[in-house]
């Protein structure tokens, strides 16, 4: 028997209001079959540091194959990017502002991609939640089986968090 696909979620959204389940609700819509796990939405407000550190600690105990989407953007709106990053045995979906770092690296990065293909994503993009319009509906997709270029071109560099040394 198939299992289903995983989809993770790590934020800082809280759970008080309607942006943890709006995103549910637009990843269930493309895949009812999609598992989803919170890893966490509690992360501290913007701090991508500990969001960072939280999804690097969770991600490796899911099975291969699982999508790890995390949302900590105090850039939301801004210039950062949308990314995807491949792995060995996963993808990170999320801003590019150094949050898909450090679990990324475990993991050893095989692609990177910009996400802009637009045909994979809600019709309707908020400047304020991409969580929602742009990473759900991705990692939806990729559940569906849609091969990781076709979200758009490869990047040669991402942010990485330099936590500095012990």
């Amino acid at each position: 028997m198939d299992r289903p696909p995983i989809i993770t979620l790590l934020t800082d959204f809280g759970t008080r209001d309607h942006y943890v389940a709006s995103m549910k609700g637009v990843i269930l819509g493309i895949n009812p079959r999609c598992a989803l796990i919170d890893i966490t939405h509690q992360v501290k407000p913007h701090d991508i540091e500990e969001g960072a550190f939280i999804l690097a600690n969770a991600c490796s105990c899911f099975p291969k194959g699982t999508i790890h989407v995390a949302v900590v953007d105090p850039g939301v709106g801004g210039p950062r990017k949308p990314i995807l990053l491949v792995t060995r045995n996963y993808f990170f979906l999320g801003p590019d502002n150094g949050l898909l770092s450090l679990a990324a690296q475990r993991d050893t990065v095989r692609q990177a991609i910009e996400l802009t293909n637009s045909m994979f994503f809600l019709s309707r993009i908020s400047a304020t939640f991409h969580g929602r319009d742009m990473f759900a509906p991705a990692a939806a997709h990729i559940t569906l089986g849609i091969r990781p270029g076709v979200f758009g071109p490869r990047l040669a560099s991402w942010v990485r968090l330099d936590l500095g040394n012990p």
